[in-house]
């Protein structure tokens, strides 16, 4: 009885432990943490953590370039720095589009054609609207089922990564898509949001596309 009894602990310990496959940087939830003053107050009115507060940020942008609303993309805008997409890893801030929040949101409706960098490989400029660039590139594949990681890198390619270079005290997010065996795992794809406070609110500065290059 003391060998079975041993072996169900054992098996219990291990049923336990975290799905990596879920999250990364994936903690308790902030009810795990109230102090016994504190077991009396709703979840509802716990004030988040900032990893947290991103992460739910992140489903929210996520969800809306999935739906196609993209005018709730412009709630997201930082106010005062606007925001730059960068098409691949290397972030370049003399050449990525940027937009003021007043911009993106007068440009959105719009026809207007706009360069947004030179494709890896040929590098032709892609042009094309707002609208299109974040249904085509951005949201180029299905980043809501993707695995999403906080201030951490899951996709690495053979491109440069400036990210913390570029935005060093900034937050980041990224939602990672696996690649396929039958190519390897190179058709890996990965999308990051990256953060700054402003007035006790996150908002973002930039949206990075990643994946493998030539």
């Amino acid at each position: 009885m003391k060998k079975i009894f041993f072996s169900i602990i054992i098996f219990s310990v291990i049923a336990c432990k975290k799905n990596p496959e879920k999250f990364i940087n994936d903690r308790p939830d902030s009810a795990a943490n109230i102090n016994d003053n504190q077991q009396n107050t709703s979840v509802a009115n716990t004030p988040l953590s900032k990893e947290e507060s991103l992460k739910k940020i992140n489903e929210g942008i996520i969800q809306a370039l999935k739906d196609k609303n993209y005018k709730k993309i412009a709630e997201y805008i930082h106010p005062e720095k606007g925001v730059r997409f960068s098409m691949y890893a290397f972030v370049n801030p003399e050449q990525d589009k940027q937009f003021s929040k007043a911009d993106f949101e007068k440009y959105l409706p719009s026809k207007t054609i706009f360069t947004w960098g030179a494709l890896d490989g040929s590098g032709d400029l892609y042009k094309t609207t707002i609208n299109d660039y974040l249904r085509k590139w951005v949201y180029s594949k299905d980043f809501a089922a993707g695995q999403v990681s906080l201030n951490e890198f899951q996709g690495s390619g053979n491109s440069l990564n400036n990210l913390k270079k570029i935005y060093p005290k900034a937050d980041f997010t990224e939602n990672f898509l696996k690649g396929s065996e039958d190519n390897a795992g190179l058709d890996w794809k990965c999308l990051r949001f990256v953060f700054e406070e402003f007035q006790g609110r996150y908002y973002i500065v930039a949206v990075i596309n990643d994946q493998w290059t030539i």
